[in-house]
C-alpha cells in the first residue's frame, strides 16, 4: 500500500513541475490533466482499501474519476506534440470526445450496485461486475486504447528532431495507458476488479512519473508533429492489444496457478518494466547505431547500403521549400547517416576572408568565424579530404583544438565548388564514441558532399533567377508607366506646338486649358495606380456613350483632324480605361499616316456597339499582325515601346469585348473595337442625359 502513496506523491510531484514549466515557457498543453486524474484516482482507491473514513464511498468517487479518464487521455493524445491545423481538432475527434464525456453521466444517474457487488470488501479486495459496470469498463478499455493508438501516431510520424523531443514522454504515457489497458482487459475477463494488482499499477506510475520528472528537467524544447492518415492506419497498437487479448483468454484459466499474489504481481511488474526497457533502448540512437555497427561489421561485406543512401539523399535534395529547408535536410541526413549528434554549414563569405556560420543542427551555437588561413581550412584544401578530429593534425595549434573540443566536432566535411572551398560541414560529437570511422565512412562523406555542393549551387542559382526575373517585372513595370507618359507627353507637345500660332485665340486657350487639365488628371490617376500597387485592380463600369467619348478623344488630338461618324451606342466600361484604348488608337493612325491623310472613326452597332478606326497610313504585313502585333515590348516603330496595343486589348478584354484588326502593306488599317451592350435602362438614362 505504500507504493500507492509514493506514486500519488510522484504524480502531483509531476503536475507541479508540469505546470511550472509551461508557465515559464508560455507553453499550453493538456499533459498535467491526466497525471492529476490518476493520482486522485490512486488516492481514492487508496482509502477504500484502507477503510479510511468508512461513511465516504469512495469507490464511488473512483467511479466519476475513471469516467472522466478516457476524456483527458483523448484531449492530450490529440494535441500533445501535434501540429494542429488552423481549423482546429478535426470533427470527428471533437466527437469522440464528446462522446466520451458522456460517460461521466453513468455513475451520476445509476447507483452503485448497478455496477459491480462486493460482499467482503475490503477484506477481499475484489468488486465482481455487474452488466452496467463490465459494458462501462468495455467502452473505456475502447477509448484508452484509441488514445494509445493517438500516441503511436505521433510518435510514428515524428521526425528526428522532434522524435528527440518527445520520446521519454510518449513512453511515459504509453506505459501509463498499456498498465491500464491490462487492468481494464483483466477486470473484462474474469468480469470483477481485481485490487490486488493496485501494486503494479501503481509501480507503473511511479515509473512514468520519475521519466517525466527526468525529461522536465532536462527540457528540450517542445515539438510539432504533422500527422499522416496512412501512418494512423497502420496501428500497431491495435495489432498489439488484439494478440493480448487473445493470449489472455486463451491463458486465463492458467493465470489461476501461477501462485500466491507476490509472485503474480513481481512477475507482471518485470514484464512491464522490461518492455519499457526495450522501447527506450528501441528509440535510443545510440542503441540503434552500435546495432548497425554490429550487423555490418560480422555479416555485411559493407558498412552501408549505397542504393538505400542514394535514393534517401535523393529524396531529401528533391523535395526541399527553400534554401533553408535544403540546409536542415543536409544536416540531418549527415546526422542519421553517420551517426553523430549535430551538425552545421559554414559557408564562405566573398570578399571578406572568412567563413561563417549559415545553419546549425542540435549543436551548440557557433558564433565563431573562421579565417580563410585556418589550418583546418589549409588541410581541407591541400588533402582535399574529410577533417577528423582523432588524427594527430599536429599543424593545429591550441586555439583550434580548443575550438574543436568545445563543441565535440568530430568532423569537417569539405564543400567544394571547382577548385574552390566554398564552405564545409562540421559533425558533432559521435553517437557511439568508440566507433572507428574508416576510409569507407570518408569516402561516403565526400560523395555525399559532392552532392550537396551541386544542389546548393543550383538553389542559389534560382534564388538569383528569381530575382532577376523581380527586376524585369520591375522593368516591364516601369515601362508601362513610361508608355502612359509617352502619350501624355505627346498630347501636351501637340498643345504647344499649336499655341506658337494660335495662343491669341480665345477659343484655342479654351481649349488647351481643358486638354491641359485633362492631362494633368491622368498623371494623378497613374500615381494613384502606382500607390496602390499590388492590389486588385477593379473596372469602375458606368454607361458610357461611345460616340460621345470617341467624340472627346478625337478633340483630344492637336494639329490633326480626325472625322467621327455614326449613331449613339452606349456600353457598361470604365470611361478612363476606354479612353486610353480610343487615345491609343488615335496616336498610332496619326504616326501611321502621312500628314495630309485622312483619320475617320465611325461608332455603331452590329450585333454589339463598336469604334472603327480607319487610316491610310503604312499598313502592316500579315506576318507582324500574327507574330507581333498584340505582344509587348514588340514595335516596328523606332521610338515606340510595344505596349500600347497589348496594353489596349488586356482592357477591352476586361470589359467583355475584342479588338479586331485588318490592314494592307502601303494601304492602310482598320481597327474595330468591340464591346457588349448595356442594359437598356442605363441606356436609355445616358441618351436622355445627352
Amino acid at each position: 500500500m505504500a507504493l500507492m502513496l509514493i506514486s500519488v506523491l510522484l504524480l502531483l510531484v509531476s503536475v507541479l513541475r508540469i505546470v511550472l514549466l509551461e508557465r515559464r515557457s508560455g507553453a499550453t498543453s493538456y499533459l498535467a490533466a491526466p497525471f492529476f486524474a490518476i493520482a486522485v484516482l490512486e488516492l481514492f482507491d487508496f482509502f477504500a482499501l484502507n477503510y479510511f473514513q468508512p461513511e465516504v464511498d469512495w469507490k464511488r468517487c473512483a467511479l466519476f474519476v475513471e469516467a472522466l479518464l478516457p476524456s483527458v487521455w483523448l484531449i492530450l493524445s490529440l494535441t500533445y506534440a501535434r501540429d494542429i491545423p488552423e481549423r482546429g481538432v478535426p470533427l470527428k475527434h471533437r466527437l469522440l470526445v464528446g462522446a466520451s464525456l458522456m460517460l461521466v453521466l453513468v455513475p451520476a444517474l445509476l447507483p452503485v450496485a448497478s455496477f459491480y457487488y462486493a460482499p467482503d470488501f475490503p477484506a477481499e479486495p475484489v468488486l465482481f461486475l455487474a452488466d452496467v459496470g463490465y459494458y462501462f469498463y468495455v467502452a473505456i478499455l475502447v477509448l484508452l486504447v484509441v488514445a494509445l493508438m493517438n500516441f503511436e501516431a505521433t510518435l510514428a510520424n515524428a521526425s528526428s528532431e522532434a522524435l528527440w523531443r518527445v520520446k521519454l514522454d510518449i513512453v511515459a504515457l504509453g506505459s501509463m495507458l498499456a498498465v491500464l489497458v491490462f487492468y481494464y482487459s483483466n477486470a473484462l475477463l474474469y468480469r470483477s476488479l481485481n485490487l490486488e494488482l493496485a501494486p503494479l499499477r501503481s509501480l507503473l506510475f511511479v515509473i512514468a512519473s520519475v521519466m517525466m520528472l527526468y525529461a522536465r528537467s532536462h527540457w528540450r524544447g517542445s515539438a510539432r508533429v504533422k500527422i499522416s492518415q496512412a501512418v494512423v492506419l497502420k496501428s500497431v497498437v491495435m495489432a498489439v492489444v488484439a494478440a493480448y487479448l487473445i493470449m489472455l483468454g486463451a491463458l486465463g484459466e492458467g493465470m489461476k496457478y501461477f501462485g500466491p499474489l507476490f509472485p503474480r504481481v513481481l512477475i507482471l511488474s518485470l514484464g512491464f518494466v522490461a518492455g519499457i526497457l526495450l522501447l527506450l533502448l528501441l528509440l535510443s540512437d545510440r542503441a540503434k547505431r552500435e546495432l548497425k555497427v554490429l550487423l555490418h561489421k560480422h555479416f555485411y561485406q559493407s558498412k552501408y547500403d549505397y542504393r538505400a543512401q542514394w535514393l534517401g539523399l535523393t529524396e531529401r535534395l528533391s523535395t526541399f521549400e527553400d534554401g533553408d529547408d535544403l540546409v536542415k535536410r543536409v544536416l540531418l541526413a549527415y546526422c542519421e547517416i553517420f551517426g553523430v549528434k549535430g551538425a552545421a554549414l559554414y559557408q564562405h563569405q566573398q570578399g571578406c576572408g572568412w567563413y561563417c556560420v549559415a545553419s546549425t543542427l542540435e549543436l551548440e551555437p557557433l558564433r565563431e568565424t573562421i579565417s580563410d588561413d585556418n589550418p583546418i581550412l589549409t588541410s581541407l584544401r591541400e588533402r582535399q579530404w574529410v577533417f577528423c578530429s582523432s588524427d594527430p593534425n599536429r599543424e593545429l595549434t591550441p586555439r583550434e583544438w580548443d575550438f574543436l573540443a568545445r563543441y565535440g566536432i568530430s568532423f569537417v566535411v569539405p564543400l567544394f565548388e571547382g577548385e574552390s572551398l566554398s564552405g564545409f560541414i562540421v559533425l558533432g560529437a559521435q553517437v557511439v564514441p568508440d566507433e572507428q570511422y574508416r576510409y569507407e565512412d570518408f569516402d561516403l562523406m565526400k560523395t555525399i558532399a559532392r552532392q550537396v555542393s551541386v544542389a546548393m549551387q543550383h538553389q542559389r542559382l534560382s534564388e538569383q533567377l528569381t530575382q532577376a526575373k523581380a527586376m524585369e517585372a520591375v522593368g516591364s513595370l516601369a515601362t508601362f508607366v513610361v508608355h502612359d507618359l509617352k502619350n501624355l507627353a505627346a498630347t501636351i507637345s501637340l498643345v504647344l506646338e499649336n499655341a506658337r500660332e494660335h495662343i491669341d485665340n480665345p477659343e484655342f486657350q479654351q481649349d488647351m486649358l481643358n486638354s491641359l487639365g485633362n492631362t494633368t488628371r491622368k498623371m494623378h490617376h497613374m500615381i494613384g495606380r502606382l500607390r496602390n500597387l499590388g492590389e486588385s485592380e477593379l473596372l469602375q463600369r458606368r454607361p458610357v456613350d461611345l460616340l460621345t467619348l470617341t467624340q472627346s478623344c478625337a478633340a483630344m488630338v492637336q494639329g490633326r483632324a480626325i472625322s467621327v461618324l455614326g449613331s449613339q451606342q452606349v456600353v457598361l466600361g470604365d470611361r478612363e480605361e476606354l479612353q486610353k484604348v480610343l487615345l491609343n488608337l488615335f496616336l498610332n493612325a496619326v504616326e501611321a499616316s502621312p500628314p495630309e491623310t485622312p483619320i475617320a472613326a465611325e461608332v455603331g452597332c452590329n450585333g454589339t456597339p463598336f469604334v472603327k478606326v480607319t487610316d491610310q497610313g503604312c499598313g502592316m504585313s500579315p506576318r507582324f499582325i500574327r507574330n507581333d502585333l498584340f505582344v509587348p515590348f514588340r514595335t516596328s516603330k523606332r521610338t515606340g515601346l510595344g505596349i500600347g496595343l497589348y496594353q489596349s486589348r488586356q482592357i477591352v478584354t476586361a470589359h467583355g469585348g475584342r479588338i479586331d484588326v485588318a490592314s494592307v502593306e502601303g494601304e492602310g488599317t482598320v481597327f474595330t473595337v468591340h464591346l457588349p451592350v448595356a442594359e437598356d435602362d442605363a441606356a436609355s438614362g445616358v441618351i436622355a442625359a445627352a
